[in-house]
């Protein structure tokens, strides 16, 4: 008689104990009119300098931008985006431009809008480009996600339109490219790492895998069992995940194989509930959360390469209903706390949107390397033109260490010149100039190279200054919690400068003491 052996299947994971924390309340953002549209979209956009989201508005469609940091209570008379004619439906920040965000509507154009850097005093309702191109109204934008300025846009005439926007013209009306691979209207776009395929889930129940220069479609799942509404590129995995209905109407979540999509390599039943279900994907934690329009409820998975696939976390729960999600991008993330993910929750029955950060339990105060590996930039890899004529380039990958470089966009400290050039060492070598007068020669230049730095700072540092505003632009706070906000953002400033001068002090102290080193090798100090 054979033994019997039992193996318990222990996981080993570092987001096991993954939990989701709601923003207090002072830290949320109050009485925003949240819009009452139906149509299944996020309606919010979010980068590290503001939250944008669509809003209820008479006569025409209109969007909110609020600065990340202006949480509490919003002005009633709060200066609105409102150049559409039509409802808006979808609005997506520039990857690579945290001042440039584009907007679709029911008017059927597509526009993208220049936000001022200083706090806005008034409505903005003249768009710095406008696409005209589609039929009837346009549902669904995307950036790509490696290249500069190219646009792509879905609309209910069944096209999806790429768009150069790397041109002087302000009115836009032939795209670079029509796919037309769709006979009903596309719901989903989702692209792969590089950009170089585009994944579409559309109302004929069919996800297609689709090559948008070549405009040819590539794999086409024509399978009845699941009903896809939303697709997902799973970063480099070549898997695909959709969420939608089965057969007996179960909300459900399923997984493909990018190179065979005739029948899933996994299907999995969440609940009975109606509303759809928006998926996201961390590429750098290999972790997928479901959020369900509707309700609460965020559950999270880990992805992995092999069989099972998919490991269910946990789910955090909230008797609050999201009716759209934001997610702020990497480069936003609080690393000290161990942050991983933050999702913004428009709640319209309470006209309030809540932050729900994901958290890496540890006892550490220090970076955690293994949780934040490298990252994508918010600067692209390519122009559009490059892309266009066919090359494909990844992401570029910045480090979320303090510390460790810029990675705001648009926003690069200066680099300020070597303050000792390596020819004059062989020089002075050669005994044209005595030691002492190079020391002073190389602290005259460190000195000199830090006050170019210091004229320089305020120019290319002013954008930072306080989160992203130029305090000298702003209006006077109007309320004791602005108020108090300012100073906070100052001294965080004023903190970030102080240690900017340290660390040059420190690299001129070092460049000395090498110098001495150079003058005593060879027997000239």
């Amino acid at each position: 008689m054979r033994e019997m052996s039992w193996h318990p299947q222990y996981r080993s994971s570092k987001f096991r104990h993954v939990y989701g924390k709601a923003a207090s309340k002072e830290k949320c953002y109050d009485c925003v009119p949240i819009t009452h549209s139906v149509h299944d979209n996020h309606f919010c956009a979010v980068n590290p300098h503001f939250i944008a989201v669509v809003t209820e508005c008479a006569g025409g469609g209109a969007f909110l931008v609020i600065p990340i940091h202006q949480t509490g209570k919003l002005d009633p008379h709060y200066p609105r985006i409102c150049g559409h004619k039509g409802n808006v439906l979808d609005i997506k920040w520039n990857p690579f431009n945290d001042f440039v965000i584009a907007s679709c509507s029911e008017d059927a154009t597509v526009k993208i809008w220049d936000i001022p850097k200083h706090l806005l005093t008034k409505n903005i309702t003249t768009p710095k480009k406008e696409l005209l191109g589609h039929a009837r109204r346009v549902g669904l934008i995307e950036w790509h996600p490696t290249a500069n300025n190219i646009l792509f846009s879905s609309g209910h005439d069944y096209k999806i339109m790429i768009w150069n926007l790397d041109t002087r013209e302000d009115v836009l009306s032939n795209p670079v490219k029509i796919l037309d691979a769709h006979k009903d209207v596309v719901l989903s776009m989702s692209f792969n790492t590089d950009g170089s395929l585009l994944a579409t889930a559309c109302r004929d129940k069919k996800i297609r895998l689709i090559d948008p220069r070549a405009r040819t479609v590539l794999q086409e799942a024509s399978y009845k069992a699941h009903r896809a509404n939303k697709v997902l590129f799973l970063g480099n995995m070549k898997k695909l995940l959709s969420t939608g209905t089965s057969r007996w109407n179960n909300r459900q979540i399923a997984l493909w194989d990018q190179n065979d999509l005739s029948v899933p390599l996994l299907e999995e039943d969440l609940d009975g509930s109606s509303g759809l279900l928006f998926p996201f994907y961390d590429s750098d934690t290999n972790m997928l959360y479901i959020v369900g329009k509707g309700d609460g409820n965020i559950r999270y998975y880990e992805i992995s390469p092999e069989k099972p696939y998919l490991s269910y976390l946990m789910e955090y729960r909230s008797h609050l209903p999201q009716k759209g999600i934001g997610m702020m991008p990497k480069r936003g993330l609080e690393v000290s706390a161990c942050e991983i993910f933050r999702f913004y929750k428009l709640i319209p029955t309470k006209s309030l949107i809540e932050p729900v950060s994901m958290i890496v339990p540890r006892r550490s105060e220090s970076y955690q390397e293994d949780i934040y590996p490298l990252t994508t930039g918010c600067q692209p890899s390519m122009t559009a033109q490059e892309w266009l004529n066919g090359v494909n380039k990844g992401p570029l990958l910045v480090s979320l260490k303090p510390g460790s470089g810029p990675v705001n966009s648009l926003l690069q400290l200066p680099e300020s010149e070597p303050p000792v050039k390596s020819p004059d060492l062989n020089k002075s070598q050669g005994g044209r100039m005595p030691p002492e007068e190079m020391q002073k020669k190389s602290e005259i230049k460190d000195s000199r190279n830090l006050l170019k730095a210091e004229e320089r700072l305020p120019k290319n540092e002013h954008m930072r200054l306080s989160n992203g505003f130029d305090v000298f632009e702003c209006p006077p706070p109007k309320t004791e919690n602005e108020l108090l906000q300012m100073f906070y953002r100052q001294q965080e400033e004023i903190r970030r400068l102080r240690e900017l001068l340290n660390q040059r002090d420190v690299k001129i102290k070092q460049l000395e003491l090498e110098l001495r080193n150079v003058y005593t090798d060879t027997g000239r100090y």
